[in-house]
């Protein structure tokens, strides 16, 4: 089983709206809500691709219920912590005027969570990692919760003897990292923070994934958008070249590569075929509409044009 975490769950609502202009008065053209924040796109993304999946996470007020609710209607496992706050929404407004669609996102912070619905959520997870063979820990941390939960959380995790997959950013990142989760997912905004530089070139990107594996993260895949992603796995360095495809709404596209590399490792696929079916998963999610949404049939269709190559160290 594969379980996704989701410590600051949203609505994801999605408005599209043809020459979005800021100052402007706007109709939409149609509107997408799903029950989000990222651990529940790799969630929905995992199932789709036909895993048994349980989402946890946490969920307060209005907005909790209807998350909840979603999930129930979608047929998907799940085993929340409840909490007093309400959860956030998050809006992608997304203008494809020209068809080359344009995303702006507006991101609640979301609620506050006490130390005693932390500690609620660590007894969950203990509980949850002996249950599963891969545990997703995606997204931003909720506020009250400090740096180090990810690497706590990991550290929950090693007496199951269960794979680690960390997607998030900032100090989260840099503290999660420290738990040695057994892959990790920055995109090139993330990498070039966690390397300290506004900016970084494949060598330096390359040269981060070194460091990262020296320090004992097995897997690492800087996701790349068009141009697929960088990868290294136990000193190995790839390069992973992804597929053409029209884009329709790209918002989500790193939570179905985390779900590809996900679903595959629980298979137990080898690194390179994990690699294949994780950018293959990025680029269906890429031709929905759906934040994050990938079709089994577009992703089956895309994984052979997928082009791994392993670079020299």
């Amino acid at each position: 089983m594969i379980t996704t975490v989701t410590l600051n769950a949203a609505i994801d609502k999605t408005y599209f709206i043809p020459g979005f202009k800021a100052g402007a008065l706007h109709r939409t053209r149609g509107v997408i809500a799903t029950p989000g924040g990222k651990g529940l796109n790799v969630a929905r993304d995992a199932r789709a691709l036909g895993e048994k999946v349980t989402a946890t996470g946490f969920a307060g007020g209005h907005n909790g219920r209807y998350i909840i609710d979603c999930l129930e209607r979608l047929g998907l496992r799940h085993d929340f912590v409840p909490i007093a706050g309400e959860s956030r929404i998050c809006l992608n407004i997304l203008d494809d005027r020209d068809g080359n669609p344009v995303s702006t996102e507006i991101l609640e912070e979301g609620p506050e969570v006490s130390e005693e619905e932390l500690e609620a959520m660590m007894r969950k997870i203990s509980r949850l990692a002996a249950e599963s063979s891969v545990m997703v820990f995606s997204g931003s941390l909720p506020k009250g919760a400090p740096d180090d939960t990810y690497a706590r959380m990991t550290g929950l995790c090693a007496a199951s003897g269960t794979t680690v997959c960390l997607d998030t950013s900032g100090a989260a990142l840099r503290e999660g990292i420290r738990g040695r989760p057994a892959f990790v997912k920055p995109n090139e905004k993330e990498i070039t923070e966690l390397i300290g530089r506004p900016a970084a070139t494949r060598e330096e990107i390359a040269a981060a994934i070194g460091r990262l594996m020296d320090e004992g993260i097995r897997a690492v895949a800087v996701t790349l958008g068009a141009a697929g992603c960088l990868a290294g796995h136990e000193g190995r360095l790839y390069e992973a070249a992804a597929p053409p495809v029209t884009a329709v709404n790209t918002v989500g596209c790193g939570d179905a590569f985390t779900a590809g590399m996900a679903v595959a490792k629980a298979r137990g696929e080898p690194f390179d075929r994990c690699l294949a079916f994780a950018v293959a998963a990025a680029s269906a999610a890429a031709m929905t509409a759906r934040t994050g949404e990938v079709i089994p049939e577009d992703v089956r269709r895309l994984l052979p044009l997928v082009k791994i190559k392993e670079l020299q160290v």
